[in-house]
């Protein structure tokens, strides 16, 4: 049986972030996952990235993806916007940089048994175990998909898939398809299915379009710091004042589209349909489905789209499963209950990423977060 002082499961931007400030302080860790498997296999190609090319992995400021840039002779004016190929290249990069060797498993169960030195077993793919004495859990958003129910159920099962679980459009060359949604991830699937498969896209959403405009996320900076500085500051908030910012970043994010999408959806292929749902479907004898649409009008497609986001459900993760974790974890509204060093109610089992947003806010649902989120964590397990 292996043991480790922390174990990390999850190698995405999280989970490699703070393993990187854990190795630089000394403490033993162990990573276990496929590295940036999420990115790669559940994003299309041919993304683009919205955050900023100042947004990194580094607690320490050093390993940036500015700096990462200029070694391979390029200037951050000119990778913007970033492309999702370029950013993965950047986590291999920053993994290798910082000696982070991953063990390529997946956790299929986790179990506590309090009061002993090392308290957490993973129990793994292999049939292999770890034991640990502390454990991150740094799994992002694979097992968070939001499938609206009000929408799944007036769709055949098979015609309709998740944003996530849809990202190689060659099976759309020359056919319909219908996205769902009407957020920055919509519009840049309907780009996306429009270039690479010629297809018509209806984007269907139930709010006005948002304004194609540049968002600024600046004002996020002040507040990394403060996390640094004063971790859970957040929580401690009053709710107007919480409230506040979370409209603050719907407005960037949600109510924003990033302005070079706008010419990629002006061609004839794809449609938009704002304030409009659909209100009913069937299938048509050739296989496809027909929509009927709040507006009055049919669409007929091939294949549906949901770019509905994500929700964090935390029983839908599922290595947390054994009694001994589940009846002494405090969740709330589907996230767990975390201190001031992101650390559960479960004493050295911690949380990061989307997970802790419920705590430290909404902005540690995108990779801003990265370096305050393993400087903190870092330090918490430090001392």
């Amino acid at each position: 049986m292996t043991e480790t002082d922390l174990l990390i499961i999850g190698a995405g931007p999280y989970g490699l972030a703070t393993a990187s400030y854990v190795k630089r302080l000394g403490l033993d860790c162990l990573v276990v996952g496929d590295p940036m498997s999420f990115w790669r296999d559940h994003m299309p190609s041919g993304m683009l990235l919205r955050s900023p090319t100042s947004w990194h992995l580094d607690a320490v400021g050093e390993l940036t993806f500015e700096k990462f840039v200029g070694e391979q002779g390029l200037t951050p004016e000119g990778v913007s916007p970033i492309t999702l190929s370029l950013y993965l290249e950047y986590c291999r990069w920053f993994q290798e940089r910082s000696g982070i060797a991953v063990q390529r498993n997946f956790v299929q169960n986790l179990r506590w048994t309090e009061g002993i030195p090392a308290p957490f077993t993973a129990i793994l793919d292999d049939g292999s175990e770890i034991r640990a004495r502390r454990v991150l859990s740094a799994t992002g958003l694979t097992h968070y998909q939001n499938i609206p129910e009000d929408v799944a159920s007036l769709l055949p099962g098979d015609k309709f898939a998740h944003t996530c679980d849809y990202v190689d459009f060659a099976g759309l060359k020359g056919k319909r398809c219908a996205i769902v949604g009407g957020r920055q991830s919509a519009f840049e699937w309907a780009a996306l299915v429009s270039e690479a498969a010629g297809a018509e896209v209806h984007v269907i959403y139930r709010h006005d379009t948002p304004a194609f405009t540049e968002s600024d996320w600046d004002w996020i900076d002040e507040l990394m710091d403060r996390t640094r500085e004063s971790p859970g500051w957040f929580k401690r908030l009053p709710i107007e004042e919480r409230d506040n910012i979370y409209q603050r970043l719907w407005g960037e994010g949600r109510l924003k589209l990033e302005p070079w999408l706008h010419p990629r959806i002006q061609g004839g292929n794809v449609h938009l349909r704002p304030n409009t749902v659909i209100s009913d479907s069937r299938m048509i004898g050739d296989g496809t489905v027909a929509l009927s649409l709040s507006n009055g009008e049919l669409a007929e497609v091939d294949q549906v789209i949901l770019a509905t986001g994500y929700r964090v459900e935390l029983e839908r993760e599922p290595y947390l499963r054994d009694p001994t974790i589940v009846e002494s974890l405090n969740v709330e509204g589907g996230c767990p209950v975390l201190d001031d060093q992101f650390q559960s109610s479960i004493s050295g089992l911690y949380f990061t990423g989307q997970t802790a947003t419920r705590d430290f806010g909404p902005f540690f649902g995108f990779g801003i977060g990265c370096p305050p989120a393993a400087w903190v964590i870092g330090n918490a397990l430090n001392r």
